[in-house]
């Protein structure tokens, strides 16, 4: 099973991807995540994503391709993945498209999830972290037992600056602006299936192995 998981931030992805990956038996490669172990790992790709990192420049297409091509030669992948998050660009989808074809492999699937900017924003928002241990709360769907205190060490709840609602309108539009091309390319290729990413997630993962699985 090769499949891209598309969708903004706080549509769940993340969540899901990483239990369908475990009843498929694939990995799950999310960008943020690999970027972090190439870094630890010290490959000359983590190096260089570093590097840039540091300077608070945005890690160009080139590099993130290059972290996607050491990932899927890697054995576990052999048998699948799921991309979670990547692409996010015409020009990386047609980069992973000439990758994938030097491996001789094909997409089965890419699963955009469409959550209302409301629901986005009300999930986003809410997050909040504790400052001593990092556990992450939400103040609607996981809140502390005491607001603004953390249940496991007792530490002060903040939200990032990041989860306020006006940086998370920007970064909603961007992703919009994104994104709107990419589902359009991949539509036109006929493997594109969109999934309502709100309700249960019982329900969300029963719609996600239909989608990928039921001829388009």
């Amino acid at each position: 099973m090769r499949v891209i998981f598309l969708g903004p931030p706080g549509a769940g992805k993340g969540t899901q991807a990483k239990a369908l990956a475990q009843d498929w038996g694939v990995p799950q490669i999310a960008t943020g995540e690999m970027l972090r172990d190439a870094v630890k790992a010290g490959t000359p790709l983590g190096r260089e994503a570093a590097r840039i990192m540091e300077s608070g420049a945005l890690v160009p297409d080139d590099v993130m391709v290059g972290l996607i091509a050491e990932r899927l030669r890697q054995s576990d992948a052999a048998g699948g993945f799921i991309l979670d998050g990547f692409p996010r660009t015409i020009a990386q989808a047609e980069a992973l498209n000439r990758l994938l074809k030097d491996l001789g492999q094909s997409l089965d699937a890419v699963v955009y999830f469409d959550v209302p900017e409301g629901e986005l924003l009300r999930r986003l928002t809410g997050r909040r972290l504790c400052r001593q241990c990092q556990t992450a709360y939400h103040t609607v769907s996981a809140p502390p037992k005491q607001a603004g205190v953390c249940d496991r060490c007792g530490g002060e709840l903040y939200q990032r600056d990041d989860d306020s609602e006006a940086t998370v309108q920007n970064r909603l539009g961007v992703y919009a602006r994104q994104t709107a091309p990419l589902l359009d390319y991949y539509r036109g290729r006929g493997v594109l299936s969109t999934i309502k990413g709100d309700g249960a997630m019982s329900a969300i993962g029963a719609a996600i192995r239909r989608a990928v699985t039921e001829p388009r």
